[in-house]
């Protein structure tokens, strides 16, 4: 597995985008993630060995997890990441998008009924955003289909928009403001593919703190100076150690 960034930057489009990643990570480190840029790996795929061959390897490669594949500021480059995803059906590129409705004006003229190596993912996360997107991304002329209900903030009926739909993954939202999501809303979802016949992923419950526990002849050292905060001690344990119990808001 592979991971391909020909640009970064990102701008919110929805109300999944709330608490996202990429803004959160940016924020950390003191970049503005509106603005969309080049990166040093644009070429990534075709880079070349010195002693010839591809530098990236035959497999499942992610690409643009740190902005949307098809936002408007990177039309004029997207021409050149088709043709390398063209010239690598070694590679199967995956990406995700918030802006499916962007696809038509997006896609290659050689697109015809889709690329057999690209896995093209449309990202809901409410009933509102599903059917607005939804009955769009059924009719595109895309081999390889999957949706991605993540972070799910609400209960959704994706049922009539499973044909032709090859995985839905869903999973809630990872932040110290995190939304909730109830478990029914995900089997609900999961019995729908059932009943459809597609696969399913279940990722994450989303969640506000971490909690660990360690040895004393461990890991307390490590988990201090990485933020963690001791909440509970049990002296003499197993024997003549002790074991630590640490939590940290997320």
């Amino acid at each position: 597995m592979a991971r391909w960034d020909p640009w970064r930057g990102c701008r919110r489009c929805s109300e999944g985008c709330l608490h996202c990643y990429i803004h959160k990570g940016d924020a950390k480190r003191g970049v503005d993630t509106n603005l969309i840029v080049q990166t040093k790996d644009f070429d990534k795929p075709v880079a070349q060995l010195k002693k010839g061959g591809y530098k990236m390897k035959p497999g499942l490669v992610y690409v643009g997890f740190s902005t949307d594949f098809l936002i408007e500021d990177a039309d004029a480059w997207r021409g050149e990441c088709w043709q390398m995803m063209k010239a690598r059906p070694d590679c199967t590129f995956l990406f995700l998008t918030k802006r499916i409705e962007r696809f038509a004006q997006c896609a290659p003229a050689d697109w015809g009924s889709g690329y057999e190596n690209v896995v093209m993912c449309c990202t809901i996360e409410n009933q509102r955003n599903a059917d607005r997107k939804l009955s769009v991304f059924r009719s595109l002329p895309i081999k390889h289909k999957c949706i991605t209900a993540q972070p799910l903030i609400e209960r959704v009926d994706l049922e009539s928009y499973l044909d032709s739909v090859e995985l839905v993954v869903v999973g809630g939202e990872s932040d110290r403001e995190a939304r909730p999501l109830d478990y029914s809303w995900v089997l609900d979802i999961r019995a729908q593919c059932i009943r459809k016949q597609v696969n399913f992923e279940f990722r994450q419950c989303g969640c506000k703190y971490a909690f660990v526990d360690t040895f004393s002849f461990q890991a307390p050292a490590f988990y201090e100076k990485h933020g963690y905060r001791e909440v509970f001690t049990l002296e003499d344990y197993p024997y003549t150690e002790k074991r630590h119990y640490y939590t940290k808001a997320l």
